[in-house]
């Protein structure tokens, strides 16, 4: 399945930023005041990119089995995937006043931003790990 390496990372590439777009457009709306990001065909879609991008993932881990533990900047993107998706339920759903979900929408950005600056970067600290040494 080596083959297929560039493809499968290609694809969750496209749907790591498929995902970060759309969840950025419907936090926005959403706190906009709009009701398009809760129908049920926008959620539909925004599940379909989510699988396919955890898809795309477990198929790189399995192709190479021993990357997750033999590169610390893996495992660190996994920990904020988990802060995102909190985060993000908070902003789109279970925030209780409008200020809050902002921020919970802000944080969620900020951590999708980290994840991204962790991936290109290939080290736990991102982008960050040049400016401190």
């Amino acid at each position: 399945m080596i083959e297929f390496y560039p493809q499968i990372k290609h694809v969750h590439i496209m749907m790591a930023v498929a995902s970060g777009l759309l969840f950025a457009l419907r936090g926005g709306a959403s706190l906009a005041g709009m009701r398009w990001p809760q129908w049920t065909a926008v959620r539909w879609t925004s599940y379909g990119i989510d699988t396919t991008l955890l898809t795309a993932a477990l198929m790189l881990l399995t192709i190479l089995p021993g990357a997750l533990f033999s590169n610390g900047w893996l495992a660190a993107k996994l920990v904020l995937l988990v802060v995102y998706v909190v985060f993000g339920v908070l902003a789109l759903r279970r925030g209780r006043t409008r200020g809050a979900r902002a921020g919970f929408y802000v944080a969620a950005l900020a951590t999708f931003g980290m994840v991204y600056s962790i991936a290109r970067a290939h080290h736990p600290l991102g982008f960050g790990h040049g400016l401190l040494g």
